[in-house]
């Protein structure tokens, strides 16, 4: 087996709904290639989450035997997905070899779509962004996305930090509803996206698959596979974007609801006032409107870059609005969902995040001292530009990571 198998797995593009088929009312079986397959992804899984663990090691934890884990390390190990990092010494008999992931043995590209930025980056099999290519743009056209696009991957592969021949594919994360949603300045023509076909957008730019979801749920999808999702199985993530969406984690599964909808935490009444809501407060727009009314002149936000000193009052005015009503709507997540732990993301500067989560843990506790459990609220690991790099795991996911959809016969 080499690369290339793993790269033909999927040869179209991959959807939000193909990925979230999971064992319901019509229970469908599986044969024995999608359970070898979903086998080599379990024993990847593990090793990328284990650095230097062993074959035995690798038996035990997946309950499978010691001649298929060895069979499955030996196709990783041809299609250069694992490397061997030495002997471990110090126990008795025969030293045994120790397993880490090739960082080198695949990549992905992940592309933001979002109100006020288009972002790309390149991301290892190990989780590390290789480049980052960002244009700050408001209200950005499907054209002005094809071109930013098309810079993008000329870059990356000038660059030499990718190698293209190992690329699975390309994520897309955009927000649901990009051309419907109102949002301040939000030009004439915009409500265009709402009829645009991203795979027939992006044909003629992007020479792989395309794999596409929301952003948020990209966003989560990132955090609960090369973020805190390493320590917490269940989270509900919050996305601060030009917007403010959510994602719901449950047992290391991104759960997506009825209608694909769940998390939409940033369309919640505003203090039962059915005129406004949540993201009408939380979210960058409402941030850059405080700054518009106040005569301070911003010109996007970077989240590499500080606030400068004089956008301090202002700031700080938002984050406690911002706070206080994120309250309820945390009460509720925490009452109805009972997560380990409420994670923060977005396009903000990582002391903003840092500031955002601690006051509304605060208010929360003083609000709601009673209620049965109550998760710690704190920044996400994959923070900065989360929906780009959580694009970009999606590559990986569809094809070499495991999921239930792997098991469905059809």
């Amino acid at each position: 087996m080499n690369f290339s198998n793993f790269e033909a797995s999927v040869q179209g593009g991959v959807t939000a709904d193909e990925r979230a088929v999971r064992l319901g009312p019509s229970l469908s079986g599986t044969n024995l290639e999608r359970a070898g397959d979903y086998n080599q992804r379990v024993v990847l899984q593990v090793i990328r989450r284990h650095p230097d663990i062993t074959r035995s090691e690798i038996a035990a934890m997946t309950n499978l035997t010691s001649p298929t884990i060895a069979n499955i390390t030996g196709r990783l190990f041809d299609a250069d997905l694992i490397v061997d990092a030495g002997r471990r010494t110090g126990a008795r008999g025969q030293p045994a070899v120790r397993l880490r992931i090739n960082p080198d043995g695949a990549f992905a590209i992940g592309l933001n779509i979002d109100r006020d930025h288009v972002t790309l980056v390149s991301l290892d099999l190990a989780g590390t962004v290789r480049s980052r290519f960002t244009q700050q743009m408001s209200f950005a056209m499907p054209g002005d996305v094809v071109e930013v696009v098309r810079a993008g991957i000329v870059e990356i592969q000038q660059s030499g930090v990718i190698r293209i021949d190992r690329v699975l594919g390309v994520g897309v994360a955009l927000p649901d509803d990009l051309g419907r949603v109102v949002l301040p300045h939000r030009p004439e023509g915009y409500e265009q996206w709402g009829n645009v076909d991203l795979q027939a957008l992006l044909a003629d730019v992007v020479p792989w698959s395309i794999h596409i979801d929301n952003d948020a749920a990209a966003a989560a999808i990132g955090e609960a596979q090369f973020g805190s999702g390493l320590d917490h199985a269940s989270f509900f993530y919050i996305l601060v974007s030009a917007g403010l969406g959510g994602g719901i984690v449950i047992d290391g599964t991104y759960y997506r609801g009825a209608n694909a909808r769940s998390g939409e935490i940033g369309f919640l009444p505003l203090n039962g006032d059915p005129t406004r809501v949540l993201q009408d407060v939380v979210s960058l727009s409402a941030l850059a409107e405080r700054f518009e009314k106040a005569g301070v002149v911003i010109d996007g936000i970077d989240p590499t870059v500080s606030f400068p000193e004089r956008f301090a009052p202002h700031l700080v005015a938002w984050l406690d609005d911002a706070s206080t009503a994120l309250v309820p709507a945390l009460t509720a997540i925490n009452c109805l969902v009972n997560p380990a732990a409420i994670l923060i993301g977005g396009r903000l500067p990582d002391t903003i995040l840092d500031r955002l989560a601690s006051e509304t843990l605060r208010k929360l506790t003083a609000a709601a001292p009673n209620i049965p459990a109550s998760a710690p609220i704190r920044r996400a690991t994959l923070s900065r530009d989360a929906p780009a790099v959580g694009a970009a795991i999606l590559p990986f996911l569809d094809r070499m990571l495991p999921s239930d959809a792997i098991l469905i016969k059809s």
